[in-house]
C-alpha cells in the first residue's frame, strides 16, 4: 500500500481536487481508501503528542537493543 499527503480544498460542489502531478501517477480505476482531516492546525500538536504516547506505549527496555546497533560502527 502506498500512500501520500497533501493539502486541498473542497470546492463548491464538494469535490475536493488531488495536486496534479500525484494525479498523474494515480493508475486509472485503482480503488484508493481516502481519510479527510481538518482542523489541523487546531489540534496538530495533540495528534502529535497522541502518536508519541501510542509510539512509546508500544516500546519495551528489549527494543533497546536496536538503539545501540544504530550506533555501531557499519561492518565492511
Amino acid at each position: 500500500m502506498k500512500s501520500v499527503e497533501f493539502t486541498s480544498t473542497v470546492a463548491t460542489k464538494g469535490q475536493i481536487a488531488i495536486p496534479p502531478e500525484l494525479a498523474r501517477q494515480l493508475p486509472e480505476g485503482e480503488e484508493l481508501k481516502v481519510v479527510l482531516v481538518w482542523g489541523a492546525g487546531d489540534d496538530e500538536s495533540a495528534w502529535r503528542e497522541l502518536g508519541r504516547r501510542s509510539f512509546e506505549a508500544a516500546y519495551s527496555p528489549e527494543d533497546c537493543v536496536y538503539d545501540e546497533l544504530m550506533n555501531d560502527p557499519p561492518v565492511r
